[in-house]
Protein backbone atom coordinates (compact mmCIF):
# COMPACT_ATOMS: atom_id res chain seq x y z
CA UNK A 1 0.00 0.00 0.00
CA UNK A 2 2.43 2.43 0.82
CA UNK A 3 4.47 1.77 -2.36
CA UNK A 4 1.45 2.50 -4.27
CA UNK A 5 1.15 5.10 -3.16
CA UNK A 6 4.53 6.32 -3.27
CA UNK A 7 4.45 5.50 -6.73
CA UNK A 8 1.71 7.78 -7.58
CA UNK A 9 3.18 10.73 -5.48
CA UNK A 10 6.00 10.32 -7.76
CA UNK A 11 3.72 10.53 -10.67
CA UNK A 12 1.78 13.47 -9.54
CA UNK A 13 4.80 15.59 -8.54
CA UNK A 14 6.83 14.63 -12.09
CA UNK A 15 3.37 15.60 -13.86
CA UNK A 16 3.12 18.67 -12.05
CA UNK A 17 6.33 19.55 -13.00
CA UNK A 18 6.21 19.06 -17.00
CA UNK A 19 3.16 20.62 -17.14
CA UNK A 20 3.84 23.72 -15.31
CA UNK A 21 7.10 23.79 -17.40
CA UNK A 22 5.55 23.75 -20.82
CA UNK A 23 4.98 26.86 -21.64
CA UNK A 24 6.77 27.64 -24.71
CA UNK A 25 8.16 31.66 -25.07
CA UNK A 26 8.35 33.20 -28.03
CA UNK A 27 12.34 32.94 -29.02
CA UNK A 28 14.33 36.43 -28.26
CA UNK A 29 16.34 37.67 -30.99
CA UNK A 30 19.76 38.09 -29.02
CA UNK A 31 21.87 35.97 -26.75
CA UNK A 32 22.39 36.26 -23.01
CA UNK A 33 25.90 36.02 -23.57
CA UNK A 34 28.14 38.12 -26.12
CA UNK A 35 30.20 34.78 -27.04
CA UNK A 36 28.86 32.32 -30.03
CA UNK A 37 26.80 29.67 -28.62
CA UNK A 38 28.46 25.61 -28.84
CA UNK A 39 26.08 23.58 -31.59
CA UNK A 40 23.67 21.18 -30.06
CA UNK A 41 24.52 17.26 -30.16
CA UNK A 42 21.45 16.46 -32.59
CA UNK A 43 20.64 12.62 -32.91
CA UNK A 44 18.59 11.34 -35.24
CA UNK A 45 15.43 8.97 -34.22
CA UNK A 46 16.62 5.15 -34.61
CA UNK A 47 15.62 4.42 -37.88
CA UNK A 48 11.40 3.37 -37.79
CA UNK A 49 10.70 4.83 -34.71
CA UNK A 50 10.09 8.63 -33.55
CA UNK A 51 10.12 8.12 -29.77
CA UNK A 52 13.12 6.53 -28.03
CA UNK A 53 12.93 3.93 -25.76
CA UNK A 54 14.82 3.29 -22.13
CA UNK A 55 18.94 3.64 -22.69
CA UNK A 56 18.56 5.46 -26.16
CA UNK A 57 20.67 8.70 -26.45
CA UNK A 58 18.55 11.49 -26.62
CA UNK A 59 19.04 15.06 -28.74
CA UNK A 60 20.06 17.79 -25.82
CA UNK A 61 17.40 20.52 -27.65
CA UNK A 62 14.59 18.07 -26.60
CA UNK A 63 15.97 17.39 -23.51
CA UNK A 64 14.70 20.17 -20.05
CA UNK A 65 17.69 20.82 -18.56
CA UNK A 66 16.38 21.77 -15.18
CA UNK A 67 14.30 19.18 -14.57
CA UNK A 68 16.42 16.68 -16.49
CA UNK A 69 13.64 15.68 -18.59
CA UNK A 70 12.98 14.42 -21.92
CA UNK A 71 10.47 16.84 -23.75
CA UNK A 72 10.11 15.62 -26.94
CA UNK A 73 9.45 18.88 -28.51
CA UNK A 74 11.84 21.35 -29.22
CA UNK A 75 13.07 23.33 -25.83
CA UNK A 76 14.09 27.04 -25.67
CA UNK A 77 17.83 27.64 -25.94
CA UNK A 78 19.96 29.57 -23.48
CA UNK A 79 23.66 30.59 -24.14
CA UNK A 80 25.66 30.65 -21.65
CA UNK A 81 29.36 31.14 -21.54
CA UNK A 82 29.88 29.84 -24.90
CA UNK A 83 27.78 26.78 -24.27
CA UNK A 84 24.49 26.11 -25.12
CA UNK A 85 21.66 25.04 -22.57
CA UNK A 86 18.10 23.88 -23.19
CA UNK A 87 15.39 24.88 -21.03
CA UNK A 88 11.18 24.02 -21.62
CA UNK A 89 9.55 27.46 -19.88
CA UNK A 90 10.93 31.36 -19.10
CA UNK A 91 11.39 30.22 -15.80
CA UNK A 92 14.33 27.51 -16.52
CA UNK A 93 15.53 29.77 -18.97
CA UNK A 94 16.09 32.61 -16.46
CA UNK A 95 17.40 29.94 -13.98
CA UNK A 96 20.37 28.30 -16.02
CA UNK A 97 22.62 31.24 -16.52
CA UNK A 98 22.31 32.10 -12.84
CA UNK A 99 22.30 28.83 -10.97
CA UNK A 100 25.28 26.39 -11.51
CA UNK A 101 23.88 23.62 -10.52
CA UNK A 102 21.45 23.21 -13.21
CA UNK A 103 23.86 22.88 -15.54
CA UNK A 104 26.16 20.41 -14.17
CA UNK A 105 24.94 16.57 -13.51
CA UNK A 106 26.89 13.75 -12.16
CA UNK A 107 28.30 10.90 -14.69
CA UNK A 108 26.22 7.80 -13.17
CA UNK A 109 29.04 5.88 -14.03
CA UNK A 110 32.52 7.56 -12.91
CA UNK A 111 30.63 10.17 -10.67
CA UNK A 112 32.94 13.10 -12.05
CA UNK A 113 30.76 16.14 -12.98
CA UNK A 114 29.91 16.99 -16.47
CA UNK A 115 28.56 20.12 -18.24
CA UNK A 116 24.96 19.21 -19.49
CA UNK A 117 25.50 21.26 -22.50
CA UNK A 118 28.37 18.60 -23.89
CA UNK A 119 27.33 15.43 -22.19
CA UNK A 120 26.17 12.49 -23.90
CA UNK A 121 21.98 12.23 -23.07
CA UNK A 122 20.27 9.14 -22.22
CA UNK A 123 16.60 8.47 -21.26
CA UNK A 124 17.00 5.94 -18.60
CA UNK A 125 13.18 6.28 -16.90
CA UNK A 126 9.33 5.57 -17.53
CA UNK A 127 8.52 9.23 -16.73
CA UNK A 128 11.27 10.55 -19.29
CA UNK A 129 14.16 10.78 -16.90
CA UNK A 130 17.25 11.19 -18.15
CA UNK A 131 21.18 10.92 -16.94
CA UNK A 132 24.14 12.49 -18.50
CA UNK A 133 27.23 10.86 -19.32
CA UNK A 134 31.04 12.24 -20.09
CA UNK A 135 31.05 10.51 -23.13
CA UNK A 136 29.32 7.54 -25.18
CA UNK A 137 32.18 5.24 -24.18
CA UNK A 138 31.33 5.82 -20.17
CA UNK A 139 27.90 4.93 -21.11
CA UNK A 140 28.58 1.87 -22.78
CA UNK A 141 31.05 0.83 -19.60
CA UNK A 142 28.47 1.72 -17.11
CA UNK A 143 26.07 -0.60 -19.38
CA UNK A 144 29.21 -3.47 -19.04
CA UNK A 145 29.74 -3.03 -15.23
CA UNK A 146 25.48 -3.17 -14.64
CA UNK A 147 25.26 -6.38 -16.38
Amino acid sequence: MIKQFNTIAMVAIAAIVLVSCTNEAPKEAGAISGTPAQKPILVPAPAGTSTPKKGDQVPNNLVCMVNDAYMVKQQLEVPFEGKLYYGCCEMCKERIPNDAKVRMAVDPHTLKKVDKATAYIVLIGDQDEVAYFESKDNYDAFLKASQ
